[in-house]
């Protein structure tokens, strides 16, 4: 390449501006690629209304990030879209505030042990328990949620106790917990439906922040790849939330179910084939 050059002045000259050209490019294509993943992720979880872990995390994977720093990333994704999604929440009026900050207090206390257990587990346990999540996640798709019209009270003390322990599952997955905590409301507490959403998602602001901190301590956190990703999630998730009123609930349901399916199968492929 540099055999017109008799120099080695020119040569080292070259070889110089040639690396930082290479790196310049790799890494305007690399923000590139994490603003398309960001834009992506929100896209389809404002359109389904699932948490961005459950996107995100199989995509990082693909793209060759190692299990703990896919959730790392995930991590600080949600710290965004969940408190930009409970600020529209409670806009339209949606959010109980006094009963998930009880919960919520649960899910910080717990998501500050995610690190320390993330850290404790392999690549390939994380992997299997993300697993086992998102098949919890295709299978309650095929059944129904039904409400009640009477709300149920707990103890704050078990409230607390729900939270904790959600708190740790989630944030050791890097997921947002909203999916395992509405059923719960629903279920047994009979909070009705939109309610329950939108505490779920505001639980998810609790947990993320704290699982943060945890997975920070532990060394998990890459800030810039997850903050651009955050940033442009959100406007992704704008542009989902609109674009989930042009199609029929069967029709979204169907598509969440082929994507569950997809992230279930690639999953399974990646750990026990």
């Amino acid at each position: 390449m540099y055999k017109d050059y008799t120099s080695t002045k020119h040569k080292t000259k070259l070889n110089y501006w040639q690396f930082w050209g290479i790196i310049s490019k790799k890494f305007w294509i690399y923000m590139l690629e994490l603003l398309l993943l960001g834009l992506f992720v929100g896209l389809l979880s404002g359109f389904f209304g699932i948490g961005g872990g459950t996107i995100l995390i199989p995509l990082l994977l693909m793209l060759g990030f190692e299990t703990k720093a896919a959730i790392g990333i995930s991590v600080v994704q949600m710290v965004f879209s969940s408190i930009y999604g409970s600020y529209l929440n409670n806009k339209k009026g949606t959010l109980d505030v006094k009963m998930v900050s009880i919960i919520g207090a649960g899910g910080f206390v717990g998501a500050l042990l995610s690190g320390y257990i993330a850290a404790m587990l392999s690549d390939r346990a994380l992997e299997i328990l993300f697993f086992a999540f998102a098949l919890f996640a295709l299978m309650r798709m095929f059944f129904k949620t039904h409400e009640d019209a009477k709300e149920k009270e707990l103890h704050y003390s078990l409230l607390l106790l729900i939270g904790v322990i959600l708190g740790a599952f989630s944030m050791t997955i890097g997921v947002g917990g909203s999916i395992l905590l509405v059923p719960i409301l629903v279920g047994f507490l009979h909070v009705p439906l939109k309610k329950a959403l939108s505490a779920g998602l505001f639980f998810v602001v609790f947990s993320s922040v704290s699982g943060l901190i945890s997975h920070t301590l532990e060394g998990h956190i890459d800030y810039a790849s997850g903050v651009v990703i955050g940033l442009a999630s959100l406007v992704g998730v704008y542009v989902g939330i609109h674009l989930k009123d042009k199609v029929s609930h069967a029709t979204q349901k169907r598509l969440l179910v082929i994507f569950y399916l997809f992230v279930v199968l690639y999953l399974a492929k990646r750990i026990f084939f």
